[in-house]
């Protein structure tokens, strides 16, 4: 018997009703096959990956989220940017708009029913293409300018996404009907709850994407001096309107994300380059080493040689990516 035909057959009845759990339970199962382990597993579709954490953790997991959205069916995990907190789990699901430093936290999984997540990066080209078709005169107005959304999931989203994950098992059909279906999840998804939010990931003049055009020239000169007013000239908007809308996206002022990446980086770099705390702060743009010791421990919760060694120990939490 193929693992493909021990699926039940999909409920009939409205797309957009709640995923129902036998549908959740099929789509847990494809996963589980193809997240084996903890962590992150790319699938054989270009920007599409099954996730999988096997147990909570009481520690956050720091990382860099790109566009995209989890689809979970199974478990449920929290993110944390700035001052918000985002819950998601099996009945919700998360898009990420831009490039975000986050940190994150399972808060339901265990080893006989792991947290499993479908998450698919967006290509801002291709959401650009798709919005069209769904939304031929013009984008819907959105209330609020985020970096991150809940929604609701959907019957016809995690059937989609079900239907995507069984064709895994054939590199041919994975390559020549797995892109196909990603964009009918991308149209699902833009005819749900987020739709006018994920729309914006493909629109060049949103206030989302220009703030994103922003946060690009930020993470690429991370460690130089940033010149708001500047920057602000660059995605055409007044220091003030930049300010206002950067926040509103990102949650952080544009000097509170240089410092969240400044950060990460030199974390990174004690882990991976075996540099010492002195070394990475200057690397990463910082003059005073007393000030990044500080501002380290308020993110990561220890000091910087206190982190790296209980890193080195225990190993980085396994949350993976999403």
């Amino acid at each position: 018997m193929s693992r493909e035909s021990e699926f039940r057959p999909i409920l009939s009845a409205s797309p957009h009703r709640a995923p129902e759990r036998a549908e959740l339970l099929d789509l847990a199962a494809l996963l589980g096959v193809y997240a084996p382990y903890d962590g992150s597993h790319a699938l054989r579709v270009p920007n599409a990956y099954a996730v999988r954490s096997s147990r909570m953790n009481a520690e956050l997991f720091h990382s860099v989220y790109q566009p995209s959205v989890c689809i979970v069916a199974q478990g449920t995990k929290t993110v944390f940017l700035g001052p918000n907190i985002y819950e998601y789990d099996a009945q919700r699901l998360l898009v990420f708009s831009l490039e975000l430093p986050m940190a994150s936290q399972v808060t339901q999984a265990s080893a006989a029913e792991p947290y499993l997540c479908l998450k698919l990066n967006f290509d801002p080209a291709q959401v650009a293409r798709l919005s069209g078709l769904v939304y031929p005169h013009g984008l819907p107005p959105i209330r609020e300018n985020r970096g991150v959304y809940v929604g609701d999931s959907t019957a016809g989203i995690v059937a989609t996404a079900t239907r995507l994950l069984t064709l895994m098992a054939d590199e041919g059909d994975a390559t020549l009907i797995g892109p196909l279906v990603v964009e009918e999840l991308i149209i699902r998804l833009l005819r749900s709850s987020v739709g006018g939010r994920i729309a914006q990931i493909g629109h060049e003049e949103s206030t989302v994407q220009r703030v994103a055009k922003a946060v690009d020239w930020v993470r690429a000169h991370f460690d130089q001096p940033m010149d708001v007013p500047v920057l602000a000239e660059m995605v055409h908007m007044s220091p003030s309107t930049f300010h206002e809308h950067f926040k509103s996206v990102t949650s952080l002022s544009p000097l509170q994300f240089q410092k969240a990446l400044r950060l990460r980086e030199a974390r990174r770099l004690m882990l991976t380059g075996r540099v010492d705390a002195t070394t990475a702060s200057r690397q990463v743009g910082y003059a005073s080493a007393s000030q990044f010791t500080r501002e380290y421990g308020r993110l990561f919760g220890l000091a910087p040689s206190r982190d790296i060694a209980q890193l080195r120990e225990h190993g980085p939490v396994s949350s993976a990516a999403n």
